[in-house]
């Protein structure tokens, strides 16, 4: 959809609702913005279109969509809704066994894979469990992976991601050797 599609269907929203510009703008964005926006001349970042959704009343599917038909780009922006929507309710797993960044939103995407990597890293490394620590020591991994990449590259998180793997790895590298020490060898 072009920018002068979604500023009409923006503006005959606020206009149906009776708001004034400056009623939608609130604190979020300037009027002079949103005044862009309706004439098609600026495009709305993710966070605005989600904003101006929620003010307006209506579905972001509704707001983007071209004449109901679903294209790559809205595709992609459904996918980048529903993997903050998982992020948020933070069910990690879910959201990593159904999402893939790709497509325009990557960058976005592997961010937000690197935060739920790191948190189910932080969840399972609080085990007791070699095989839960085996697998944090996995997560951390993919989310210092997932952390160097695109634009949103996080280099406290890989970090971090790092600092967890080596304590993790040292102590799982002391359970092993003494549960080495503590088996006698048979020959």
């Amino acid at each position: 959809m072009d920018n002068a599609e979604l500023g009409r269907r923006l503006k005959t929203a606020r206009l149906a609702k009776k708001m004034t510009q400056s009623d939608v703008a609130g604190n979020f964005i300037t009027r002079n913005m949103l005044s862009l926006i309706e004439s098609g001349s600026a495009t709305p970042s993710m966070k605005t279109l989600e904003y101006l959704s929620g003010v307006l009343e209506i579905p972001m599917e509704k707001l983007v969509s071209e004449s109901g038909i679903i294209n790559e780009q809205e595709s992609a922006f459904h996918t980048l809704q529903t993997a903050k929507k998982l992020l948020a309710e933070k069910n990690y797993q879910q959201f990593l066994d159904s999402i893939q960044p790709n497509g325009i939103f990557a960058d976005e995407l592997h961010a937000l894979c690197s935060i739920a990597h790191m948190e189910l890293a932080r969840k399972l490394a609080k085990s007791n469990q070699t095989e839960q620590l085996q697998i944090a020591v996995s997560h951390a991994r993919f989310a210092s992976i997932e952390a160097s990449k695109g634009i949103y590259a996080n280099t406290s998180r890989v970090t971090q991601a790092n600092q967890l793997i080596s304590k993790l790895a040292q102590y799982l590298s002391n359970y092993y050797s003494n549960l080495a020490q503590s088996n006698p060898k048979t020959s």
